[in-house]
């Protein structure tokens, strides 16, 4: 094999971030332990999940986000047309991701969150620092959906309406002050402290869940299972994180309130798979991405 055949093709721009999607919600599944939540262990506060569920269901969304990502490369701009061609994507992504999942509902919100930041991040790639990206992923987000029914009814709908909160498409039109305003900062001070990668990420998940109005909670636990996760996620982080003793006695007795519960934080779970999106994405694109 002669040289020029054996130098490595370049890898679309569109394939590059539908991988890093992938990977950071395939992380978020396999870190533990995660009160409520599904990871290594079990099932957390769930009778329908399972961890290889989470891992199939996160790989069939691969040809989703590299659509997102193709569409905005396309249209180059944020526009009422991308708005509603990611709206198409999303919908049909999530049909898929229920075939895989045989009905359940396991990453309807990443599509929203990971699927806007793939196309805010191929929207420009000179500019993919964290708050580059979430703002123009909340440009998008600011324009409604053309095709998507007024009545459309989910958990995430019952619960704004009955609590007052505005959930993922709040966190999104914000440009995601939970990722950036707490999980990400949280990232680089337990890293800094040499705390070990997991660590850090658990610490990160905690920063999220002591603060995010979690529409997964509410509807779950109501007001007191939200409050308990706050609270509770809150001790840990002032007890020293989870790297220290007193910090991992405090996330065991979360965790026993959360499964007590029955309540199982997934939007902070989904925060965060788009917290390590961005943190990945901030340190630039590998020499083998190509032009498109």
């Amino acid at each position: 094999m002669n040289a020029a055949h054996s130098k490595r093709a370049p890898l679309a721009l569109s394939d590059y971030l539908a991988d890093l999607a992938v990977e950071a919600l395939i992380d978020e599944a396999d870190l533990s332990p995660k009160p409520g939540l599904v990871d290594r262990r079990g099932s957390g506060a769930h009778s329908d999940l399972h961890l290889g569920l989470m891992h199939a269901s996160a790989m069939s969304l691969w040809p989703c986000f590299k659509a997102m990502a193709e569409a905005a490369l396309a249209e180059g701009c944020v526009s009422q047309s991308l708005r509603d061609t990611l709206g198409r994507i999303g919908r049909e992504g999530e049909q898929e991701m229920l075939r895989v999942t045989g009905g359940v509902n396991t990453h309807r919100g990443a599509i929203w969150a990971l699927g806007l930041l793939c196309a805010g991040a191929a929207l420009d790639r000179r500019e993919l620092g964290a708050a580059p990206v979430a703002t123009r992923a909340a440009q998008i987000a600011l324009l409604t959906d053309s095709a998507l029914p007024a009545s459309a009814v989910s958990h995430g709908t019952e619960v704004c309406r009955r609590y007052g909160v505005r959930g993922a498409r709040e966190q999104a039109q914000l440009a995601f002050p939970a990722v950036l305003q707490h999980a990400l900062p949280q990232l680089s001070r337990s890293r800094a402290a040499s705390t070990g990668e997991q660590n850090a990420r658990l610490d990160a998940l905690l920063a999220i869940m002591s603060q995010l109005a979690d529409t997964c909670v509410l509807y779950r636990a109501g007001l007191q299972g939200l409050r308990c996760m706050q609270a509770g996620a809150r001790a840990v982080l002032d007890a020293g994180g989870v790297a220290s003793l007193a910090g991992r006695r405090r996330l065991r007795g979360l965790e026993h309130d959360m499964l007590r519960l029955r309540a199982s934080p997934g939007g902070a779970a989904d925060l965060l798979a788009a917290a390590l999106f961005l943190d990945r994405l901030q340190h630039g694109l590998p020499a083998q991405i190509g032009s498109h």
